[in-house]
């Protein structure tokens, strides 16, 4: 959901300010119906109209991208770091799916679907996402435990269950690798997890988001997400919030 004066702003027609006078002047509707309340909130399947023209939609696309490092999931970044959506060649206005930090790598989904990317990356529709960890330090039973059951983040949240297991371990390079599958998106809550139990991570790679897995991508590229995984993510969300 977007507001109103948002939608036809990006739409080219008018800048956000002339956007609410239009409003305010009766001059927009949504579905048919006059709407003067600025601030409404309008989803892709409104049919919206300035002084009678029906605005034109873009055509929905949804991406997935194997992120490489020292990328950023923003669409303006104010260091003129590189970003993700320059890695996708389309002519439509796309944004990141939640986010994977700086010098993290792996599968991400980008799209102009702005109910679909809400679906996906808000925490109470529990979506899963799994990870490769690779982790300094080798770590206890007990601390697997904790990441399993739920523990406390720096910032007094307590963390839903998770699935963690580990996978390999090395004495010598005093390292181990983690499989993680997470439901929530919280703010680099992988590497706060494996923190909150003394360890810290030195790698972390997304294998799947979803459904949705790529073995085949290589690091920089993508593909269109196939019709059935869309169909898909949006059954796995329906069903996380009915939970």
């Amino acid at each position: 959901m977007e507001r109103l004066q948002k939608v036809i702003a990006k739409a080219g027609i008018a800048s956000r300010r002339k956007a609410e006078e239009l409003i305010l002047q009766g001059k927009v509707k949504v579905n048919g119906k006059v709407c003067t309340t600025l601030g409404t909130q309008v989803s892709n399947k409104d049919i919206i109209s300035v002084e009678d023209k029906i605005i034109e939609k873009e055509e929905l696309v949804y991406y997935l991208l194997n992120k490489p490092r020292k990328y950023v999931c923003t669409v303006k970044d104010e260091h003129k770091r590189n970003k993700v959506v320059d890695l996708i060649d389309c002519k439509e206005r796309i944004f990141p799916v939640g986010r994977l930090d700086f010098d993290s790598t792996g599968m991400l989904i980008l799209t102009n679907d702005g109910d679909f990317a809400h679906m996906l990356a808000h925490p109470k529709f529990q979506v899963p996402k799994s990870y490769r960890v690779t982790v300094k330090g080798i770590l206890e039973n007990k601390d697997l435990i904790k990441l399993q059951n739920g523990l406390i983040l720096d910032d007094g949240y307590k963390t839903m269950p998770a699935k963690v297991s580990m996978i390999s371990y090395d004495t010598e390079s005093n390292r181990c690798v983690l499989e993680m599958t997470i439901s929530e998106g919280r703010n680099r809550q992988v590497r706060r997890m494996v923190e909150a139990v003394g360890k810290v991570v030195a790698k972390l790679h997304r294998m799947q988001y979803g459904c949705v897995k790529d073995d085949n991508l290589a690091i920089g590229s993508y593909r269109r997400l196939r019709p059935h995984e869309i169909k898909t993510l949006k059954k796995m969300a329906d069903e996380g919030i009915s939970e």
